[in-house]
């Protein structure tokens, strides 16, 4: 069996970012089509939350090397503050330098066939480059979604290490992937000489994880009450903002064809809450809105199979962009609600899936709408479902599946 070097910060015990189930999921997953993960990571100091809940998912007998890493927000900050050049390319880039250290240590050690790297954070695909270069082994660059874009990040010297990170992927790896469309389209354009390197790898769900929170979920079963919406996930204050969501549904609630007795949205470890309180305390929507903590992972999917229907926001600057949570949203079988740009990726995927319920979250007309047609079909049992012949083939087996022929192919 073939083995590939897989350097990711996401991994358990981390918790609070949807990115993990990408790596975890893959490391299950590839030796069933014949290659033998290797995992390179930070050591578990760095991450800002921690959970064992993942933990007993790592496979029994993965080698897992956890290099020396400093969270330069909470380890290196004096009164408050840190150093610029100890966060740039990330907070977390002290992890480069003893990453490069032990993954050079792995490559002698367990002679992989090939290096994997994945973003977020930018710092992996450093530590990746330089343990390629290193070996002379060959490299994939895993970007996931778009790095630099315009006005991001906005620090000036951020933005250009993130373009000579790119650029170095670009002419270094043997592929780069990306999980949507658009990002392939839009990295095609930026390095056109390299355009047959950028391929398409998306996101996904996994069955069996489902099967587990299944059972949860039958257990919690549904205690009536007002129609709970769920965003499930981290609600980024500008890429998802709420403001005229709230703002359609004060509109709706002033003339009464929208009362708190009749929808809740439910925000489920938003990470933003204060934020969120105080958007809709401006707009006088305290009532319908519900703020609640983080759960494990399972008990996260048995919320989602147990709702009444399942809401995603996206701007249109992040059109390129899909949520990981997305899939699972599919999966989970329950209607969906897509505050999103009609144009964007993410309204292609739903859309596909053949979910009509999407509006622009720059518009609250548009939300206002929807929302409320929306609201009606669920009362009345009539919102649609995602198509389960369409859902079946987004599945995290499918991907590992397409990622061990790609990895056959190089």
């Amino acid at each position: 069996m073939k083995r590939i070097l897989m350097i990711a910060y996401h991994f358990p015990p981390l918790s609070g970012s949807s990115g993990i189930q990408r790596t975890l999921r893959f490391v299950q997953q590839l030796p069933s089509h014949g290659w033998e993960p290797l995992v390179l990571t930070a050591h578990p100091r760095a991450y800002v939350q921690t959970s064992d809940d993942l933990l007993a998912e790592v496979p029994a007998g993965l080698v897992v090397r956890r290099a020396f890493a400093l969270d330069s927000a909470r380890h290196l900050a004096l009164f408050g503050r840190y150093a610029a050049f100890t966060a740039r390319p990330d907070r977390w880039v002290s992890w480069r330098y003893d990453g490069v250290r032990q993954g050079v240590r792995m490559v002698r050690e367990f002679a992989p066939a090939m290096i994997w790297s994945t973003y977020p954070f930018a710092t992996a695909h450093l530590i990746g480059a330089e343990v390629a270069r290193r070996s002379g082994l060959p490299w994939i660059a895993d970007f996931r979604d778009p790095m630099a874009q315009p006005g991001y990040p906005a620090d000036p010297v951020i933005h250009r290490q993130f373009l000579a990170i790119e650029a170095t992927a670009a002419a270094q790896a043997r592929a780069c992937t990306f999980t949507t469309p658009g990002a392939v389209r839009t990295y095609r354009e930026r390095y056109p000489r390299s355009a047959d390197r950028m391929l398409l790898l998306e996101n996904g769900f996994d069955e069996g994880s489902f099967a587990q929170a299944a059972l949860r979920a039958e257990r919690a079963g549904r205690k009536g009450g007002p129609l709970i919406v769920l965003h499930s996930g981290i609600l980024y204050p500008q890429e998802r903002d709420p403001t005229h969501l709230f703002s359609a549904l004060r509109r709706l609630h002033a003339t009464g064809r929208l009362t708190p007795a009749q929808v809740r949205l439910r925000f489920r470890a938003s990470a933003h809450d204060d934020h969120i309180r105080r958007l809709a305390a401006e707009q006088g929507v305290g009532e319908f809105v519900e703020l609640a903590p983080s759960l494990p992972y399972l008990d996260a999917l048995a919320e989602m199979l147990s709702v009444d229907a399942l809401l995603i926001m996206q701007d249109a600057g992040c059109n390129d962009q899909i949520p990981a949570k997305a899939y699972e949203y599919l999966r989970a079988g329950r209607p969906i609600l897509a505050i999103t740009d009609p144009a964007g990726d993410t309204a292609d995927l739903v859309r596909r899936a053949g979910i009509d319920a999407i509006a622009k979250l720059e518009s609250a007309d548009a939300i206002e709408s929807t929302l409320m047609n929306f609201v009606r079909q669920l009362a009345e049992g009539r919102a649609g479902v995602p198509a389960v012949d369409v859902v079946t083939g987004m599945s995290r087996e499918a991907r590992s599946r397409e990622f061990a022929a790609l990895l056959d192919c190089l």
